[in-house]
């Protein structure tokens, strides 16, 4: 390796003529009117029959006992006889409204994360017809529950739990942290609690704490399924297969109709080698999940394989793929397959002639490094995979379309953006604890301009306030860590494969999730690393939230998927989160990051980075403003031009 290198992160997407920075999702029009609704009108039914318009539907989503439902969920009305079909989401009073409809019978169907999807027949009769119709959801039982009751806990304990549970259930981590400490100071002998506590650390990525309470929830109530099976789960996370086997099979026992805690306890069985039991412990998953245990088709693929029954495998791949072809499982059974087929004339062992398993010749064959431990950083992208609903069809190319036209949108209808940034810097061990920590405010800016090929985008990003490396924690620029939004840009999108996985949660709001991963087969136009004069292709895949109204993008995560041990860097995962921030001068809104993290692993140092964004200011310019101004303006070690790239020491 040269002596003389790129800043590490100062090339980070540099190299390409797409270079990135910080990306904005511009607010689209909704796709339908939502409305709260009101007393039915017959003049006004008068008057949309008049216009040539139809009936309206009124839909009302209720939970069991009958309430309202407390978060968003996303509305399908469909019409098999002319083959059309209709999202839309809820308002705050979980309710919707569709309007303009023709006679013919419709399908109701509602979806929600944490509760079974529920469907009603309607049938429009008349054009004069306000209908309104009630869906009552159930709690589906995979899903974490929440709501937990402790009949031994003081009025003001269960009052500070049932707050912190709703600030749970609205991603309000810091919130929830603070009503759960009064609970605890309160109540600490509660197993509700401390499962709420062990909760709360899982969605904090700290799986030594979480660990810690959930162990005391089940010392405290020995039968505690749920409480066993998240126990069970963050030991996977944590390497401990040996313990999560004993603690899954406790879950199993205490909810035998589990399906995650039986997938769960299959995967354990896959590490500890116990592959009759893995295929049992799947297949039961498989039986009690349907089509929402795609892991599960995944985890019993591989035990097949193990045994020796290839066949067997490959025929529960390839029906997962026929069946669900947009989950990401799918991308992973493709893998399997291709890998079982390559190596199907031989047989797949280890040097000591004993069966390898499908994942470690996998492995073996990509020449990956020893696995990097967990806790310091967040778990996989395929590892830790967000609650969804359970058996929705996801309208992918509407989702996937819809996101790409507010990325195109910005990229044709923005000039120039400033913000202001706060960056924190930590050094980190490897359980994640900071061993050293600086902070710096910077004035940032960005411009977005055509590149001179076709279909390719320049920006450049500035930064003031003594921007030198000698100035930077540890002598490391980092670039481009927001650009991940141009995933979903149509001239970029046919260079990764994705696949809708469901419909999510997120901060109260439903979300569409995507899964993208770099296609090998075509060019990386997105991330490298400049060493020297060489340049390092970073492959990423991830998973974008959007939310089901307006197509927003609010949040993405992405990670290496193999790391680059000639350069020493053998980890990067990154989480950006966006939020609306309106500029009344010019009367529009936009989507622009709110954060950006960003975990690595470089030269033998874990390292945090967290980038704060605010105070944001729009220029707007024409295109070819834009291009005179890439070329002539001052490019410091932020800058990601290609041409005006520069190299310092790292």
């Amino acid at each position: 390796m040269r002596n003389r290198t790129c800043s590490l992160l100062s090339c980070r997407l540099g190299l390409i003529p797409l270079a990135t920075a910080l990306c904005l999702i511009l607010s689209p029009q909704s796709v339908a009117q939502v409305t709260s609704g009101g007393p039915p009108n017959r003049d006004a039914d008068l008057g949309r029959l008049a216009r040539g318009q139809g009936a309206t539907l009124r839909v009302l989503v209720l939970t069991n006992d009958k309430q309202r439902l407390d978060r968003q969920s996303v509305v399908k009305l469909s019409n098999e006889a002319k083959h059309t079909a209709m999202w839309l989401t809820t308002s705050d009073r979980s309710e919707v409204e569709f309007g303009d409809l023709a006679f013919g019978k419709y399908d109701i169907e509602v979806s929600v994360a944490g509760y079974l999807s529920a469907s009603k027949e309607v049938e429009v009769v008349n054009l004069f017809e306000n209908l309104q119709v009630e869906i009552v959801l159930q709690r589906d039982s995979s899903a974490i529950d929440l709501d937990q009751a402790d009949s031994s806990m003081s009025p003001r304990a269960k009052k500070d739990m049932k707050h912190a549970v709703d600030a749970l259930q609205s991603g309000n981590l810091e919130k929830a942290g603070r009503y759960l400490a009064a609970t605890y100071k309160i109540a600490p002998s509660s197993a509700p609690v401390n499962f709420l506590y062990g909760y709360l650390f899982f969605q904090k990525r700290n799986f030594e704490e979480a660990q810690t309470y959930l162990a005391q929830a089940t010392k405290l109530n020995p039968h505690y399924g749920q409480a066993l099976t998240l126990l069970g789960r963050v030991q996977l996370l944590l390497g401990q297969s040996d313990r999560a086997r004993l603690t899954l099979e406790q879950a199993v026992a205490a909810d035998p109709g589990s399906w995650t805690a039986h997938n769960l306890l299959a995967g354990a069985c896959l590490e500890q080698h116990e592959y009759e039991k893995a295929r049992e412990q799947a297949q039961i998953a498989l039986e009690q999940g349907r089509e929402s245990a795609t892991e599960a088709q995944l985890i019993l693929g591989e035990a097949l394989t193990d045994l020796g029954r290839t066949q067997e495998a490959l025929q529960v791949w390839k029906t997962l793929l026929r069946v669900s072809p947009q989950s990401p499982a799918a991308l992973q059974a493709q893998q399997f397959i291709s890998v079982v087929e390559l190596h199907r004339p031989q047989a797949i062992e280890a040097a000591d002639g004993s069966p390898t398993s499908v994942r470690e010749s996998e492995l073996a064959l990509a020449d990956s490094q020893p696995a990097l431990p967990e806790a310091w950083q967040p778990p996989g992208i395929d590892l830790a995979r967000p609650a969804m609903a359970t058996g929705v069809t996801c309208p992918y190319e509407k989702v996937v379309d819809e996101a790409g036209r507010q990325v195109e949108q910005l990229v044709n209808d923005v000039g120039r953006f400033a913000a202001v940034e706060d960056l924190l810097h930590e050094r980190v061990d490897k359980t994640g604890n900071p061993t050293s920590r600086e902070t710096r405010k910077f004035d940032y800016a960005a411009s977005i301009s055509a590149s001179e090929k076709p279909g390719v985008l320049r920006v450049d990003e500035y930064r003031t306030q003594r921007y030198g490396m000698d100035d930077l924690p540890d002598h490391i620029a980092d670039n481009g860590f927001a650009a991940l939004a141009l995933v979903f840009h149509p001239a970029m999108r046919d260079d990764f494969q994705m696949a809708c996985e469901g419909l999510s949660d997120w901060h109260g709001q439903a979300t569409w999730l995507v899964h993208f991963q770099q296609r090998s087969d075509r060019p990386n136009h997105i991330q490298g690393y400049l060493i020297g004069s060489r340049t390092y292709p970073v492959n990423l895949k991830g998973r974008a939230w959007i939310t089901a109204d307006k197509f927003q993008i609010v949040r993405i995560e992405s990670e290496m998927i193999s790391p680059l041990p000639e350069i020493q860097l053998l980890a990067e995962h990154q989480i950006t989160e966006y939020g609306p921030v309106p500029f009344t001068a010019k009367n529009v809104e936009l989507w622009l990051p709110k954060s950006a993290e960003v975990y690595l692993y470089f030269r033998g140092r874990r390292y945090y980075r967290r980038h704060s964004f605010e105070k944001y200011m729009l220029f707007s310019v024409d295109s070819q403003e834009k291009v005179r101004e890439a070329k002539h303006n001052a490019h410091g070690p932020g800058s990601t031009s290609p041409r005006r790239r520069k190299h310092w020491l790292a």
